[in-house]
């Protein structure tokens, strides 16, 4: 992978991150760093899984494939935090 492949893996996981973080109810108590990683991996993931089902190469903007990173974002940012509070409760 090159520099402007991480460059824009790192921008698309930050924008994917902040979406699934706006579709999760409530505050989440997670960075930004966090975010930025649950995005980059929600975008690699939500991209496989387009092109599995055939969606990831339309004409234009591929929304279909972005729903898709979007919602396993969203239940990145929910596992995560799910995570961090149930640590919080056992201290």
């Amino acid at each position: 992978m090159e520099i402007d492949g991480i460059f824009s893996a790192l921008i698309i996981g930050l924008i994917v991150g902040a979406l699934g973080r706006l579709v999760v109810p409530g505050q989440q108590k997670i960075g930004f760093w966090l975010t930025l990683l649950v995005g980059v991996v929600a975008a690699l993931v939500g991209t496989v899984v387009a092109k599995a089902l055939g969606v990831a190469d339309t004409a234009g903007i591929d929304w279909i494939q972005l729903a898709i990173q979007v919602a396993f974002a969203a239940g990145g940012v929910a596992l995560v935090q799910g995570r961090r509070s149930s640590k919080a409760l056992r201290r």
